[in-house]
């Protein structure tokens, strides 16, 4: 069983919702990112979304392209965050770790090649925005193959065609995105999302996450009582972004969202 399911498992059985957290990886550099891994784990986290940078991220907004911008001057490339990830599992054998990104540095990389070393860096999903399903055949067979699950996003737009054909090559969950529009938008209407999910788990057995538009614990809480995880990225991001220039401050000042949404959730 993968470490995802696993932890999903466990979370259900104490009626709990993961809490997962988007942090761009190298912002503001590899060092800060692998400390903050494990201190997110330490503040109560479940699984950790790793952004890969990429010049031309579509489905993000403003806070995201710039973490990316920031961490592309560094030239941190996908090897580097597959190489945190390994640095990561020197320690934390259990908590899960998805690469969010797009298809471009795979596809430079080469299918196989990526498969191989995430898989042997500890990688437990690959969430890669830009691949629909009906041409992403090859791509998820390898990761398959390599025990890493193939993260697929539903929007609110996605009709049962697309949610049922998503439900036969997706893995670990399916990332629901809450809201129209790019990571960073505005507010969330906590009960359109739960009829959502009502109707979309008619469908899809997998958990389902929700992100966008997250960005408070109590915003957390209420997503958390209907979606199996709450994903937050661009409030977390915007707070990096803030003290990027104190890696402490940084740490305390995320962990110090990640607590309280636990928290939250956890009431």
């Amino acid at each position: 069983m993968s470490r995802i399911s696993t932890m999903f498992d466990a979370l259900k059985a104490s009626n709990k919702t993961a809490l997962v957290p988007y942090i761009m990886c190298g912002d503001p550099d590899l060092d800060t990112t692998l400390k903050l891994m494990h201190e997110l784990v330490k503040s109560g986290v479940n699984m950790i979304e790793l952004g890969v940078p990429f010049s031309d991220p579509m489905a993000d907004g403003p806070v995201i392209q710039q973490a990316a911008e920031r961490v592309l001057e560094h030239d941190v490339s996908l090897r580097d965050v597959i190489g945190v990830v390994a640095k990561f599992r020197e320690i934390d054998e259990q908590t899960p770790v998805i690469l969010m990104g797009y298809l471009n540095p795979v596809e430079v990389m080469g299918y196989e090649e990526f498969a191989d070393i995430a898989s042997a860096a500890g990688v437990d999903g690959a969430l890669t925005v830009d691949i629909p399903p009906e041409e992403g055949a090859e791509y998820t067979q390898i990761l398959k193959s390599k025990g890493i699950d193939p993260i697929y996003l539903l929007a609110p737009t996605s009709d049962n065609k697309r949610i049922e054909s998503i439900a036969k090559v997706a893995g670990g969950f399916v990332y629901y995105v809450s809201l129209k529009g790019v990571t960073g938008a505005a507010t969330l209407d906590t009960d359109s999302v739960a009829k959502r999910l009502a109707e979309i788990r008619q469908h899809i057995d997998l958990p389902l996450g929700v992100g966008f538009g997250i960005s408070d614990a109590e915003t957390a809480a209420k997503v958390g009582a209907v979606g199996d995880a709450v994903v937050v990225g661009s409030a977390i991001v915007k707070r990096m972004a803030e003290h990027g220039a104190n890696p402490e401050k940084l740490i305390a000042s995320v962990t110090e969202l990640t607590s309280a949404m636990r928290q939250a959730m956890d009431q």
